[in-house]
């Protein structure tokens, strides 16, 4: 059975871990490598080896980094469907699904390549006498990414590109789940002329994140997962002095008032509460109807629900494939089962699926009240709840008292409604009649309250500014020797 290793330096290494980890084949329900744990000796070597490679990475012009750049962007578009077959395997999530990850990540790397003009400063002549002054902004040396199984490819790519841009070099940890992409990543870096050492892949646990976040020569960690472990990472990382950007976890609404095409709506509802079984930190997972509305969108809701084709991610028909792991697959059942004994109604069941693998397929549960431990809980499957109100405010209030604030979608006919909510709602992202606000890689992914830990959000302008800080300077070339001035020149 294959070990999947680390990479570090350029090559891949066992390391000096002795802890392995299974990865499965969700589709199979079977184990079909493992993956080596790095210790904290590991992590140690890697970040040395991303320490040392810094200092000359960092001196290299923009000219050359945006050429490796553009050389990595046409290796990972060459290698599309290789990385999404990769996704497949480990992930479970359709062969589309997967490609569609992939695009989305090379988005970044797109707009990385613009790193140039995106560094380019200030400058301010004569602020006084014979006095400029500009500003301009440095790497600020190693920097850790720790991933989520849920977009192996995609989530990565919205942190490395930028940060090995702007002139840092980069300490990768992807999931144990499913790591095998970010060795991908690696290799097409490497071709594309990255000097080693400046991306690494590092495997592992808990160790291996509490390594990265109490390592003196790690400067900055993006994070992406659950809200508890979120937390966790922001508050060790800052305590040790880094800076940090940790986004948790998610309930998104879509809220349908009657003046919606409410066809339209249930269609494009169903594709975000079950496109890759619900294991996206940006899926629909919960329903506000409004009005009279309720019962014909519930009811279109759950016919869409009882078409949805559930299957092994290679089969080109799936439209839905199978969950993480098996524990997954259990957690997932039993929020369904507790939902249903605490008075939701079960509209559709569909969590028996026949087959070896780690299987649930849609269900859908209307009659879902706040303090319903299905809708207070992040479920992360293909799970959607039904919630009533009356009218848009109650809605918008619902949407503002839950504690996530990840994205939040409105489906309406009037545009005046909609100007409304996506002012008050609070949420960092907002769809109107779009599911699943995701952002362009120019603008940046990041939401509120519960979802995100720190100030600065991922990808785009705000990546930017995270990878680098700021340095003023002012300077003069006197022509002639002056007298010592005790006061801040004004002339």
């Amino acid at each position: 059975m294959e070990t999947i290793e680390h990479w570090i330096d350029g090559t891949t290494t066992a390391g000096t871990g002795d802890r392995t980890a299974p990865v499965y084949d969700p589709a199979a329900g079977t184990v079909q490598a493992r993956v080596r744990l790095a210790a904290p000796s590991d992590v140690d070597t890697a970040v040395a080896s991303a320490k040392a490679a810094f200092e000359s990475w960092r001196e290299l012009s923009l000219s050359r980094r945006t050429e490796i750049l553009f050389r990595f962007r046409e290796l990972l578009a060459a290698h599309t469907d290789e990385l999404a077959g990769i996704i497949t395997d480990e992930h479970g999530k359709t062969l589309d699904d997967a490609r569609g990850e992939v695009a989305r990540g090379r988005e970044v790397v797109d707009f990385a390549c613009g790193t140039p003009h995106l560094l380019k400063g200030a400058y301010s002549d004569q602020v006084s006498g014979g006095v400029d002054a500009w500003s301009l902004r440095q790497p600020l040396g190693v920097c850790a990414g720790i991933t989520p199984f849920n977009f192996p490819a995609m989530v990565p790519l919205w942190m490395h590109p930028i940060a090995i841009a702007t002139g840092n070099t980069f300490v990768l940890k992807p999931s144990e789940r499913d790591p095998s992409a970010a060795l991908l990543l690696a290799r097409l870096w490497q071709r594309a002329g990255l000097p080693d050492g400046v991306f690494t892949v590092l495997h592992g646990d808990a160790v291996a994140v509490d390594a990265l976040l109490d390592h003196p020569d790690v400067a900055a960690v993006s994070f992406v997962g659950s809200t508890p472990i979120a937390r966790h990472v922001y508050q060790r990382g800052t305590a040790a002095g880094k800076r940090v950007q940790a986004l948790g976890g998610a309930k998104n609404h879509a809220v349908v008032l009657p003046d919606a095409d409410l066809a339209d709506a249930a269609r494009q509802i169903t594709g975000a509460a079950y496109g890759s079984a619900g294991q996206r930190c940006m899926a629909i997972s919960a329903v506000v109807a409004v009005g009279d509305t309720a019962d014909e969108l519930v009811a279109a809701l759950a016919e869409q629900a009882r078409s949805v084709r559930v299957g092994p991610g290679r089969d080109p028909d799936t439209e839905l494939g199978p969950v993480i792991t098996a524990q997954a697959a259990e957690r997932i059942a039993g929020h369904v089962e507790r939902a249903a004994a605490q008075g939701a109604t079960l509209v559709v069941d569909r969590r028996e699926v026949p087959g070896d693998g780690f299987f649930v397929g849609p269900c859908l549960l209307d009659h879902v009240q706040p303090d319903h431990e299905v809708y207070r809980s992040e479920v992360f499957g293909p799970v959607l709840v039904v919630l009533r109100a009356g009218s848009l405010d109650e809605a918008i209030a619902l949407v503002n008292a839950n504690p996530y604030g990840n994205g939040a979608a409105l489906f309406t006919g009037s545009g005046a409604t909609a100007r409304r909510f996506q002012r008050e709602v609070t949420a960092g992202m907002v769809g109107i009649n779009v599911p699943i606000p995701v952002p362009m890689a120019y603008h940046s992914f990041g939401g509120w309250k519960d979802s995100l830990f720190g100030d600065t959000h991922v990808h785009g302008t705000e990546g930017v500014h995270f990878y680098t800080r700021a340095k003023a300077v002012t300077a003069r070339w006197p022509e002639s020797t002056t007298a010592p001035q005790y006061h801040f020149p004004t002339t």
